[in-house]
């Protein structure tokens, strides 16, 4: 290379270097093909960058998730095994995070660090630790473990959800921060549920609440009932729409007021004015596919938008496979069918908590008595729209 040559390349790399210093607009469209982890990172090099790459977090509004399923060769679950790698592709901040694994799993040996063959199971310290440690500092992670999950793979071309009744499976929805919607985790067990903490909560008095996803644990205990109850009573009267299920327990965030094996309920909280949500129940008389399309279908009726919208499945252990005669992923196909780009995800559990409620300019289906929340040998099927 002659000196003409050098002095060509080495104009051309001032040139680049003169525009990512002092050119916003460039620099910042740069950024948005950046993932989150990368563009923190990249924050530090200047103050422009560290400015451009403020602008493109508050532009990153989008959910977006992290699911697995099947054996891991890791020795830990299959979500846990791939969670980490995959945060450092996602392009949103998480402020929140919805974690699912099922149980057998959970609990079984197969998560024991098979090296060593210790006895620690998915719900020790550690693991609770590291799951943290993925996630940036005061993101909220809310851990779920229950007999079966309902999934929709994660990557470019994800596929139609499905649902796991046997095997390891997980995900992980992570939502960021979003003008006009507040999402607001809370936990109550027995010594914790007071009138004042449910509105701090944001679960009563609270005009701004659209959605409350919830899940209980240990509700079978002696007055797992009345609790619930607790919860349910006041949440009837409002206008949210109320979805979830019991579990099997919760890993994340660990309960302190309580004794190991007390009932308690996690969930959250969704308030804002760009919060929509819609359910409908499908009963112990939807039995086969075109029954559970045309109850599903019915959520066409809410108009909501496919944008940034999720949906969720919460159906009993005794649904499924079995219950349709032996065919499996009934009931996500039909969700699938119905609403193609929509992600759904869920769990099969002990009891099923929701009610057909569908209000939408002339079109209002609300059935919200406190009595008719709770189900067993059902499926809640939600919409949740976040703006």
């Amino acid at each position: 290379m002659d000196e003409n040559e050098e002095f060509a390349f080495s104009l051309q790399d001032s040139k680049a270097a003169y525009v990512l210093s002092n050119v916003a607009e460039v620099v910042e469209r740069i950024l948005t093909f950046v993932p989150t982890r990368s563009l923190l990172r990249i924050a530090s090099v200047c103050r422009l960058w560290r400015n451009c790459a403020r602008r493109v977090l508050r532009t990153q509004q989008q959910l977006t998730w992290v699911s697995a399923c099947g054996p891991s060769d890791a020795g830990v679950h299959a979500l846990c095994g791939i969670l980490a790698e995959e945060v450092e592709k996602v392009f949103l901040l998480p402020k929140t995070v919805l974690a699912m694994v099922d149980c057998e799993a959970f609990k079984g040996q197969a998560y024991c660090y098979r090296q060593s063959k210790a006895k620690k199971t998915r719900q020790s310290v550690e693991t609770v630790d590291e799951l943290t440690m993925v996630f940036p500092k005061g993101c909220e992670i809310m851990g779920i473990a229950s007999p079966g999950i309902v999934l929709t793979p994660s990557g470019p071309s994800s596929g139609p959800p499905q649902e796991y009744q046997e095997g390891e499976a997980g995900f992980a929805v992570m939502f960021p921060s979003m003008e006009g919607v507040k999402i607001k985790p809370f936990h109550f067990c027995k010594k914790s549920i007071t009138p004042t903490a449910l509105q701090e909560a944001g679960l009563v008095d609270n005009p701004d609440l659209r959605v409350v996803l919830m899940f209980v644990y240990e509700a079978y205990k002696p007055g797992g009932a009345r609790f619930l109850g607790q919860i349910l009573e006041p949440l009837a009267k409002s206008k949210a729409l109320i979805a979830g299920g019991l579990v099997d327990s919760v890993f994340s965030p660990t309960r302190q007021c309580c004794s190991e094996g007390a009932y308690g309920v996690m969930g959250l909280a969704l308030s804002g004015p760009k919060v929509q949500g819609a359910s409908v129940l499908l009963d112990q008389d939807v039995t086969n596919p075109k029954e559970a399309e045309a109850t599903i279908r019915r959520l066409k009726a809410a108009k909501i938008p496919e944008r940034n919208t999720i949906g969720f499945m919460f159906a009993c252990v005794g649904r499924g496979q079995n219950y349709y005669n032996n065919q499996a992923n009934v009931e996500a196909d039909a969700f699938h069918k119905v609403f193609p780009n929509t992600p759904l995800f869920g769990l099969f559990g002990n009891g099923e908590i929701g009610c057909d409620r569908i209000v939408k300019d002339d079109y209002t289906l609300c059935d919200t008595d406190t009595d008719r929340l709770q189900h067993e040998y059902t499926t809640v099927m939600t919409l949740v729209h976040l703006g």
